[in-house]
């Protein structure tokens, strides 16, 4: 490499490091919506309409960038409250975004955090083809109530036998004549799962990652 190659490459380099890769995950926003009721601040929750994916998950509203409505990622959120719950941008208050969350399944999560009038609630449109129900959670409970904590393992499958027993090849590892480690599922990794119940609902996965986060803000 000759000096005026090395020298375009550094001007090349990002001015404002980003997520690597990025392009090719699933980009997401998410909105934490608080509301005052009782004299008590609630977080808005809802579930997940049966038959989309994740079906019956509680999370919060939000979901992906698409680059011809989004300028930002706080226009996401908004938009997809919007369509989901039927809650205007007018009525919503955003006051602060948390870290950006990268989760293992592939999916970049831009988390912010809006305020809402109570007398919202009332004029709420919920997008039954996506959402159920909503739900509304003190945050007293969460701080009465710990997450409980599990350990889950997972694996990487070089191959997988299908129903009729044949060996399909994901990466040709003997092919490859990577070592014999690789041959077999490798990786063992334990990862953390935390859950709260709240009455008949369970909150887990990217939602209780994110909500714990939040909490321990304050």
């Amino acid at each position: 490499m000759k000096k005026k190659d090395l020298k375009k490459m550094l001007s090349n380099l990002p001015k404002h490091p980003n997520i690597l890769g990025r392009h090719r995950l699933f980009n997401s926003a998410v909105l934490i919506l608080l509301v005052k009721k009782e004299g008590e601040y609630h977080i808005l929750f809802q579930k997940r309409a049966a038959n989309i994916s994740q079906g019956g998950d509680i999370c919060f509203p939000g979901g992906g960038f698409e680059k011809e409505h989004d300028k930002n990622f706080k226009q996401t959120a908004l938009r997809e409250t919007k369509e989901e719950l039927g809650i205007k941008k007018k009525d919503i208050k955003i006051v602060g975004q948390l870290d950006t969350m990268v989760a293992p399944i592939g999916a970049v999560v831009e988390v912010f955090v809006g305020v809402i009038k109570k007398k919202t609630l009332k004029t709420m449109k919920i997008d039954k083809s996506e959402v159920e129900k909503t739900i509304l959670i003190p945050l007293s409970f969460f701080k009465k109530n710990k997450a409980v904590e599990y350990t889950l393992r997972s694996e990487v499958k070089p191959y997988h036998i299908n129903e009729k027993g044949e060996k399909e090849i994901y990466f040709p590892v003997e092919e490859l004549n990577l070592p014999k480690f690789y041959h077999e599922p490798w990786g063992n990794k334990r990862h953390k799962v935390w859950v709260y119940k709240y009455k008949n609902n369970v909150i887990w996965g990217m939602t209780s990652i994110i909500l714990l986060d939040f909490l321990n803000k304050y």
